[in-house]
């Protein structure tokens, strides 16, 4: 399945470059997914997964679980790669993203200085609070959906998207 702007893409996608490269990761247990309130960095003030800059000569799968360690104060684990994000952003670096659900974790939510757990369900997932693209992807990945997006950001108002579902890593 593919969900698609109607608009035409200004961005030439095959020689598009990233300024950074970043990873998120959701803890998916029973019907409720572990999310948070950013508290500094690039999104604070929005809810999303914990995530982060890859280092140099780290993984992204090395920097997700890193992250979650230093946001959240837990250790994810059954994780598994569900998809890849590409952002065009006017108003800072354009990022590319690598994304992971887990089934399972070790150790006790704990907020940290850079963000606040929140359990919230999988049902009622609080897109107001949200990037806009979170919409478009976040709901099919915590049902199993794999997925790549690819989308451009004026400021925070999205000009162009498109979601490919059911994409193999």
């Amino acid at each position: 399945m593919v969900a698609m702007s109607e608009a035409t893409c200004p961005v030439n996608w095959e020689t598009w470059e990233p300024g950074m490269r970043a990873t998120l990761m959701f803890i998916r247990v029973g019907d409720e997914v572990l999310l948070i309130e950013k508290q500094r960095g690039i999104g604070a003030g929005k809810v999303n997964g914990p995530g982060g800059k890859i280092d140099p000569g780290e993984t992204p799968l090395e920097c997700a679980i890193r992250e979650t360690q230093e946001e959240l104060c837990v250790t994810a684990t059954g994780v598994r790669k569900m998809g890849e994000l590409f952002f065009a952003m006017s108003d800072m670096p354009d990022i590319h993203c690598h994304v992971y659900m887990a089934d399972g974790y070790e150790g006790t939510p704990t907020a940290t200085p850079e963000a606040i757990p929140l359990w919230t369900k999988v049902s009622d997932l609080p897109f107001e609070r949200m990037w806009d693209d979170d919409r478009y992807w976040l709901g099919e990945m915590l049902d199993g959906e794999t997925f790549c997006g690819k989308f451009v950001f004026d400021e925070e108002t999205i000009l162009w998207r498109e979601v490919n579902f059911g994409v193999t890593w």
